[in-house]
């Protein structure tokens, strides 16, 4: 076996990483007590079907408010550039779109914080694909260039976006 044959095995038949986030399959429902979310079926969501008892759910914390209560991220957006700097309130609002679009899908995807740092604008997520998609959002409407590097075990992404 040739060394690309070997690295290609390695990237296929890798062992499972582990997220300190991620949650056990909890047995029945469980109800997050900070944001409502409901876990069931293995997915956490924000809409509880009819069928659903709420008063036989395992209060439990989600995933998310847990990464939001402890400050740890799974994406890291870092925005740059005199573009950002004369059109940041718009940039904002794409921002806070996104992630409310995001959010009515999938319970586990939210902004943690925006904060401005020196020239830059970072933003923290709880899951890669909200990070993913607001880097996505920003090169549609407004081009720039992007870069996307996740984290050996893929449970970190970090966008660098950069217009001038």
């Amino acid at each position: 076996m040739d060394k690309y044959q070997q690295s290609q095995k390695n990237k296929i038949f890798k062992e499972g990483t582990h997220d300190p986030y991620r949650m056990e399959h909890v047995s029945g429902t469980a109800l997050c007590p900070q944001c409502g979310a409901l876990y069931q079926e293995g997915n956490w969501t924000w809409h509880i079907p009819e069928s659903t008892i709420v008063g036989d759910a395992e209060e439990t914390v989600c995933p998310a408010c847990r990464r939001i209560a402890d400050d740890r991220p799974a994406g890291t957006l870092k925005l740059s550039g005199k573009f950002l700097h004369d059109h940041q309130e718009e940039i904002l609002n794409l921002i806070h779109h996104t992630e409310e679009v995001e959010k009515a899908e999938h319970a586990q995807e939210r902004i943690i914080k925006v904060v401005e740092v020196d020239d830059t604008l970072e933003v923290t997520t709880t899951g890669i694909h909200l990070a993913s998609r607001i880097g996505h959002a920003l090169n549609a409407a407004y081009k720039g260039n992007s870069h996307y590097h996740y984290s050996d075990d893929e449970t970190h992404l970090t966008v660098n976006w950069e217009r001038l």
